[in-house]
């Protein structure tokens, strides 16, 4: 990670969803002391970052984006070897 980085290590999201055909089915606030949110932004149109630390995923029906690194992402293969990412958090997954 480069210092940039390291500056902030809290990260946000927004979660944006059209008023005419969002599905958000559960808002609750039952779950481990937390929030649960979950519905759905429809079919996939692209994840893409749209700046250096904002990761969107765009649906048909709406818009996640999440403050984050790329370097911060790990993807697991067909293998269920890490690619990409820091993933000292996952070193009992390897």
């Amino acid at each position: 990670m480069n210092k940039q980085e390291n500056e902030n290590p809290e990260r946000s999201f927004s979660i944006e969803l059209s008023y005419d055909s969002h599905k958000l089915s559960t808002l609750s606030t039952d779950v481990h002391d937390g929030v649960l949110i979950e519905g759905t932004l429809g079919t996939l149109q692209h994840a893409t970052f749209v700046e250096p630390e904002i990761l969107e995923v765009k649906g048909s029906c709406g818009v996640l984006r999440v403050h984050l690194w790329r370097s911060e992402i790990t993807v697991m293969d067909t293998t269920n070897k890490h690619i990409g990412g820091d993933s000292e958090c996952n070193e009992g997954t390897k």
